[in-house]
């Protein structure tokens, strides 16, 4: 299997798909590369270079007892970019995976990337406090540290039916969907799992998002439980030089059935643009 050794000695697992202009995948919380497998070969099958790595703690990379940090995880996307000499990339992240994409552009530049997406995405910040009323409560995210820690497997089949939005009127996620949710989350380090909730939920990404200068396309469930579109995509968008957003209505936070169509229609017309 393909992976790369960051400078930290943690190794990192990529899939790499195809060949053409490399559009790099950053998957959310708490899966793996694997969450990617339908827009990996969309892109790989359109003329792109499709790679996706597994977070460090996630599915096959190391679990790494330090450094599950906002910080880290985007020195290791540029590591990753560096190493296979990556240029002209279009970056794409989901929920934790956004995050990641805005703190390496707001950390690292933009010089070897093109275009970015952000679909169901963390920034600007997801707590909850006096500057930022539209957030989800810190006990929101205490429940999910002490679900973990209590019986993160029952925890995980709990979440997999909010992240699909399968508690709603008319929902079509089936049970494989929720299944592979389970698994993939099932390979997730216990103690990487724990502290990315803090990085996802706490990390302030305001200054990464005024820094980046290329077009973005911020692509967000109206009916996201997970990261309410009020408090992600439509402040995001405020802080964007040059951003499109596409808003799904009836979506939830994770990508299946038509949904999933829409975007994949969407990111393929925005990366051939």
């Amino acid at each position: 299997m393909p992976f790369i050794t960051t400078s930290d000695g943690a190794q990192i697992f990529y899939k790499d798909w195809g060949s053409g202009q490399p559009v790099v995948f950053s998957h959310g919380w708490p899966l793996t590369a694997d969450a990617w497998d339908n827009q990996l070969m969309l892109l790989a099958s359109s003329g792109f270079r499709a790679i996706a790595h597994d977070r460090r703690g996630h599915g096959r990379s190391s679990q790494t007892w330090d450094g599950n940090t906002m910080d880290r995880y985007a020195d290791d996307l540029g590591e990753l970019t560096d190493q296979l000499g990556l240029t002209d990339a279009i970056l794409v992240g989901h929920s934790t995976g956004g995050g990641e994409v805005a703190r390496y552009m707001g950390r690292h530049g933009t010089s070897r990337v093109s275009k970015a997406v952000l679909v169901g995405a963390v920034p600007p910040v997801m707590v909850k406090s006096d500057t930022n009323p539209e957030g989800t409560p810190i006990e929101e995210f205490d429940r999910i540290r002490t679900g973990l820690i209590a019986n993160r497997s029952q925890f995980y089949r709990d979440l997999s039916l909010t992240f699909y939005g399968g508690n709603r009127p008319g929902s079509t996620v089936t049970q494989g969907k929720r299944d592979e949710f389970w698994l993939q989350g099932m390979t997730v380090g216990l103690k990487a799992a724990y502290d990315c909730v803090k990085e996802f939920s706490e990390t302030d990404f305001t200054e990464d998002l005024k820094r980046i200068d290329i077009p973005v396309l911020v692509a967000h469930g109206d009916a996201d439980q997970i990261v309410p579109i009020q408090a992600a995509a439509l402040k995001t968008v405020q802080l964007l030089k040059d951003a499109t957003l596409k808003v799904y209505r009836g979506a939830s936070h994770g990508l299946h059935d038509a949904y999933e169509a829409a975007f994949n229609a969407d990111l393929l017309a925005f990366a051939k643009d």
